[in-house]
């Protein structure tokens, strides 16, 4: 009764600034999930104390506000290695103070930008697990007391392990759900949505993972503290000399092993060339960068065997081509392929998580695969690549190995490669650009940036417009 008084009157009131319908769907839309208590602002209609979520428990409104008051703290690659050139016991308690008190903040935001979503939208049950995730890593993190000690060290070090693994299935989850929320907001909206929960969340599990490598990193027997690293080790989860040709023939590598195994031993593979500055380097994070090239080259080699297929050809297929270009300040990838390019017909929805063509089969394939890491890990065909020489991720070293934590068919397209890798270019102050000529081809550019010396690029407080 008293959601349909309130949208009956549509009274308006002003909200942060904005003008904001004062109605009772606006205080669900605010604390989707929660159970409205008599405690009400006359004004807004959103609870002023406290809201009780789903399964019982209260939620005070201060705590969440609290964080969204604060603002992310944007850092670079050389400032993410900081903490780890000659790591010592204070450095890496300094590390832990960081983590502890940015990724409350961190996750506050995109919390604040889930309550802003339709009803419709944020009741959406895979939208809806996610928030959970969310607020549940939340309200461990902002609990946590200042760390003091080695021991205080290892709690923080195991609650953020645990959460890296639990939340292994929000990118699947959230894909899902905008999905199905496709025809319920713009499409527009709904990208941009997707694009800042993303991008936000590889800057959490940056942070996160960094500090849990040099944790490792304090902890190895090896290990003396306040040694300095050489050029050609990690500093934490940063390749301090991350070789471009290295790279691509990593990822070539995987890449080939993927189409034999999707396509059958008997399918002629292209070859992947790679000419250019083969000495460029940079710093960089290695799974990021292997997860932008395998894709680009995963769609080029798949492109170039379906055609070749299709014209029915004795020769072999036409090679892919990359080429490295090392300027003053980045580090340009050029892929060039002969695989038809793309149709005219996909071209609007190249970079889209919400819309295309194929929606409905990527939401099918989507619900094949429960976790995902979005890293080239995932893809690799019974450890043919030999990784020995490269590290895994702290989190699930441990345990098990990725492949069990994540993982999808190989054949499976799930429609995210391009955008994903595009959030993962552009949060190192990077971009990804294709160029597609119909009937012959495609050129991907991928630049980078070369010095270590750019922010990431995240939205720093919450910021998508109510609606």
């Amino acid at each position: 009764m008293l959601s349909l008084a309130l949208r009956s009157t549509r009274k308006r009131c002003r909200l942060n600034g904005r003008d904001a319908l004062s109605t009772a769907a606006r205080a669900v839309v605010i604390w989707p999930g929660w159970e409205a208590s008599p405690t009400m602002c006359p004004r807004h209609g959103l609870l002023q104390e406290s809201r009780k979520a789903s399964n019982g428990t209260w939620r005070p409104v201060s705590a969440l506000d609290e964080w969204v008051a604060r603002e992310a703290r944007p850092i670079s690659l050389r400032q993410l290695m900081v903490f780890g050139r000659s790591l010592t016991e204070s450095r890496l308690i300094s590390s832990a103070n960081y983590v502890r008190t940015e990724l409350p903040a961190r996750i506050a935001h995109r919390l604040r930008d889930m309550q802003q979503l339709p009803y419709v939208v944020v009741t959406n049950p895979h939208i809806n697990e996610v928030y959970d995730l969310y607020y549940n890593a939340f309200d461990q993190f902002r609990k946590m007391k200042e760390i003091k000690t080695l021991e205080d060290n290892e709690k923080l070090c195991d609650i953020i392990s645990l959460n890296l693994k639990g939340h292994l299935t929000v990118i699947p989850k959230l894909a899902m759900g905008i999905l199905e929320c496709g025809g319920l907001m713009d499409p527009q909206y709904l990208d941009k949505f997707m694009n800042t929960i993303l991008r936000s969340r590889i800057s959490r599990r940056v942070i996160a993972e960094q500090h849990l490598s040099l944790t490792e990193t304090f902890n190895s027997p090896y290990f003396s503290p306040g040694a300095k690293l050489s050029e050609s080790d990690f500093i934490g989860e940063v390749f301090i000399r991350c070789s471009a040709k290295d790279v691509i023939e990593r990822c070539a590598k995987a890449v080939t092993a993927l189409a034999r195994s999707t396509n059958g031993p008997g399918v002629p593979i292209p070859e992947i060339n790679v000419v250019g500055h083969l000495d460029a380097s940079f710093p960089y994070i290695l799974s990021h960068i292997e997860y932008i090239v395998g894709e680009l080259l995963r769609n080029s080699v798949q492109a170039v065997i379906e055609r070749h297929q299709k014209r029915n050809m004795a020769s072999a297929p036409s090679p892919v081509e990359v080429t490295i270009c090392e300027a003053q300040e980045h580090v340009i990838f050029r892929i060039s392929d002969r695989g038809g390019g793309i149709p005219r017909a996909e071209l609007p929805y190249l970079w889209s998580f919400s819309k295309g063509p194929n929606s409905q089969h990527r939401l099918e394939n989507l619900g094949q695969v429960p976790r995902m890491a979005a890293t080239m890990q995932e893809l690799h065909i019974e450890d043919e690549l030999g990784r020995a020489d490269l590290k895994t991720p702290t989190y699930q070293s441990s345990h098990s190995s990725l492949s069990s934590l994540s993982s999808r068919p190989p054949g499976l397209r799930l429609g995210m490669g391009l955008p994903l890798s595009r959030v993962y270019a552009e949060y190192w102050a990077g971009n990804l650009h294709l160029h597609s000529l119909e009937g012959y081809g495609v050129d991907a550019f991928l630049q980078i940036s070369r010095l270590g010396n750019k922010n990431e690029q995240l939205v720093t407080r919450a910021s998508m417009d109510s609606v």
